[in-house]
């Protein structure tokens, strides 16, 4: 069974800063990225998402300029990377997925060396580095980069990706194999990024964190598109919202309440009509029953990530 191709409608936004039409990627005649279209707005968090070999990857080195597509088109800030490709590298912060580091530099060492490569004068790298550090909770500047905990490596990889202080930021796998700790305060960053006017682009396996924080999301699947749009929307359009009502009551009188199951040492009546809701509390409190506890459940991109994916495959 083929997967739907959907794209939903994406609602007001910024300028553009990055387009693309009908971008594919070809290996000797394996399709990894095949038909992609996007357009990503300014200041906005871009997730996307897909299973291993999705082709998530390749797209973002594509987006950055890393590797060519074999067919369509991307614009980024209104130029082609053939006849633009130095102005808009200045414009770009990436960060791979591996990060190799040179170790036996300090830490204060290494980025200098990449503003320089950026031609970014010296006395504006030191400033920038320190500020960059600070935002990143990392003081140890004098420190060997091969001293450090891997999370502390990540963040150094996160601070080269800002040394030329760039507009668009593309992270592969930001807070891959972080513990939880050090993944909030890099997603919290990510956050801060978005507050200062960046644009981001990010692929992650963890669909929590991209339905904390991305505006819009791509679902890939072999190298195609599932779906790409607002997150709400996305819920909204695949996904399903039950409403629980969990309550005690000692006397049943009158109450007729279908499929009631035991909760906590209460009951609880699922439905996923609000009019219904409305309808069984007044029922409770009709019988002196006292309402515990009203939710409201909504699927998670997670478990739509999962059925769209599953049925891509099939």
């Amino acid at each position: 069974m083929s997967a739907p191709t959907v794209l939903i409608s994406m609602g007001d936004a910024g300028s553009v800063v990055i387009s693309a039409k009908g971008v594919q990627k070809r290996y000797d005649g394996f399709t990894a990225v095949a038909g992609i279209d996007l357009t990503i707005y300014e200041g906005e968090i871009f997730g996307i998402v897909g299973p291993n070999g999705a082709g998530k990857t390749t797209l973002l080195k594509m987006l950055c300029g890393l590797i060519s597509e074999s067919e369509g088109a991307i614009k980024i800030l209104g130029h082609d990377f053939a006849k633009n490709a130095t102005l808009i590298k200045k414009n770009i912060g990436y960060l791979p997925e591996e990060s190799p580091l040179y170790e036996n530099m300090r830490v204060m060492d290494y980025l200098i060396f990449f503003s320089e490569i950026f031609g970014v004068t010296k006395d504006t790298a030191k400033n920038r580095i320190r500020e960059i550090l600070s935002a990143l909770d990392l003081p140890f500047h004098k420190k060997k980069i091969g001293d450090l905990s891997k999370g502390m490596k990540r963040k150094v990889a996160i601070a080269r990706s800002l040394i030329n202080d760039p507009d668009i930021l593309i992270y592969d796998e930001p807070t891959s194999g972080l513990d939880p700790m050090t993944s909030k305060y890099i997603t919290d960053f990510v956050r801060e990024l978005k507050s200062d006017g960046k644009t981001i682009i990010f692929s992650a396996h963890n669909l929590y964190q991209v339905e904390s924080i991305c505006d819009r999301v791509l679902i890939m699947s072999n190298g195609k598109k599932i779906v790409n749009g607002k997150i709400d929307e996305i819920i909204r359009e695949y996904g399903s919202v039950e409403y629980q009502i969990e309550f005690a009551i000692d006397n049943f009188c009158d109450l007729r309440l279908e499929d009631m199951e035991p909760c906590n040492g209460n009951y609880l009546v699922r439905t996923s009509d609000i009019n219904d809701l409305n309808r069984i509390a007044k029922q409770i409190i009709g019988c002196d029953g006292d309402i515990v506890e009203m939710r409201t459940c909504e699927t998670s991109l997670e478990e739509i990530f999962l059925a769209l994916v599953g049925r891509s495959v099939m």
